[in-house]
């Protein structure tokens, strides 16, 4: 729950600034590749986790690392973040900030969780579908949990169609045990 409010907080700070000085496409891309070196290196975040090393230290290395690759603006927001001692809610604050800007350009981003690898025609017809429905373009966030089962989760906002087969026995397993056998 802290880790949401944070999230909100930090990424509706950062829009507004952002929106301000008109860089909105620009931290998108490069807040997405963060977002990337995130997640196939685990190893930057877990040093700027690290309670044993000094926040100059994890802050120099913030610079040293991003002042070519990020916006002196971007290099600041990270900054601030360790200062804070909020870095630990960087993934969910970037989570946040994209789909903020996703909801600022009018698209939705749907959550979904398959089993297996979705094709590209399933994307596409996923894709169309969700469109068709929610009248509003669709970007999809697909992940892979094969303790789903088969079908899909799909998240959009506070919405959830949850259409696996963990969920559909789930259900049939209720609906058995409230059978009284005479």
């Amino acid at each position: 729950m802290l880790a949401q409010q944070v999230a909100k907080k930090y990424s509706q700070a950062l829009l507004n600034i952002v929106r301000d000085k008109s860089v909105i496409d620009l931290a998108s891309t490069q807040f997405e590749d963060l977002k990337e070196l995130i997640s196939a290196d685990p190893a930057l975040l877990q040093f700027l986790l690290a309670p044993q090393v000094l926040d100059t230290d994890k802050e120099s290395l913030l610079k040293d690392v991003f002042a070519s690759r990020l916006e002196p603006l971007f290099l600041e927001f990270l900054l601030v973040l360790v200062k804070k001692h909020r870095i630990l809610y960087l993934p969910e604050i970037i989570e946040q900030f994209l789909a903020l800007v996703a909801v600022e350009k009018g698209i939705v981003i749907a959550l979904v969780t398959s089993a297996v690898a979705l094709s590209d025609k399933e994307q596409d017809e996923l894709t169309k579908s969700l469109e068709k429905q929610t009248g509003k373009k669709i970007e999809l966030d697909i992940k892979i949990d094969p303790a789903i089962m088969g079908g899909l989760i799909i998240i959009m906002g506070d919405q959830i169609i949850d259409g696996s087969v963990r969920y559909a026995l789930s259900q049939l397993q209720d609906e058995l045990l409230k059978i009284k056998v005479a």
